[in-house]
């Protein structure tokens, strides 16, 4: 099998949550490549910033202010990427937060914040995606950075929805993989789970970890997130009739 990113140079991905970490460093080696890359944050200045730094680079960084637990922010971001660039050729998920709390007795609207940007906001992202896909008759690629808790519900305190919303990511895959089967669509779609990731945690703003939660993270053996960037260029590199379904990254010694 010979991988190569040639056929997307100069073919537009959106990148989710690309303004710090795994979705940064997908940007980051995406416009590497030669594509142009469009980065959906809220915190979009960011992406401005890793646009500056990559301006001598093969391809282009754009960014959109975007909080992905909003439709109406989704919709206004493909409409201009459509309307400013073309249709999108590859989706990038990436987008993801974990808000500390328990089932037991932990806050409502920190559940749903994490089910609206990791399940809803994929959801709807991804609808957007397929339909210009098909639309302009694109054999693009989607590819949902899951994590190894959507495939077993780790030992790790205060957890709470975030292993059922990465559960989830892992079946909307195989779903999507069936519906475009069904539609007779060429679309890839993939999931990459990582493991620890050295950033993961830390660039959700949102997220006080306590100190016990803190001190069992910065124990764990940990990815990079340019590892994770590496692992989404490889499935993205394999032939057209090559599907990778899943990939899961672990750190060596990670112990789950």
């Amino acid at each position: 099998m010979v991988v190569s990113m040639e056929r997307w140079k100069g073919k537009i991905a959106i990148v989710t949550g690309a303004s710090t970490g795994i979705g940064a460093s997908i940007a980051e080696k995406l416009v590497e490549e030669g594509l142009q890359v469009v980065g959906l944050a809220r915190r979009s200045e960011l992406i401005e910033q890793l646009s500056s730094k990559l301006q001598n680079k093969e391809g282009k960084l754009h960014s959109i202010k975007a909080d992905i637990s909003k439709e109406e922010d989704i919709l206004k971001a493909f409409k201009w990427v459509s309307d400013n660039l073309g249709p999108v050729h590859i989706l990038i998920n990436n987008a993801g937060i974990i808000q500390q709390c328990n089932l037991c007795d932990g806050e409502t609207e920190k559940w749903k914040k994490v089910l609206d940007v990791n399940v809803l906001g994929l959801c709807v992202s991804t609808r957007e995606a397929v339909k210009v896909m098909k639309a302009n008759n694109i054999d693009g690629h989607i590819i949902h950075i899951n994590s190894i808790a959507g495939h077993s519900v780790l030992n790790i305190p205060g957890m709470n929805v975030y292993p059922a919303s990465k559960h989830a990511v892992a079946a909307l895959t195989e779903t999507l993989r069936q519906e475009l089967n069904h539609l007779g669509l060429k679309i890839k779609i993939t999931s990459v789970s990582p493991g620890a990731v050295s950033t993961a945690m830390a660039e959700n703003n949102d997220l006080v970890m306590s100190k016990d939660l803190m001190e069992m993270v910065n124990k764990m053996p940990k990815l990079a997130s340019e590892d994770i960037a590496d692992s989404v260029l490889y499935a993205l590199s394999t032939p057209p009739h090559v599907q990778v379904h899943e990939l899961i990254i672990k750190p060596v010694g990670e112990k789950e």
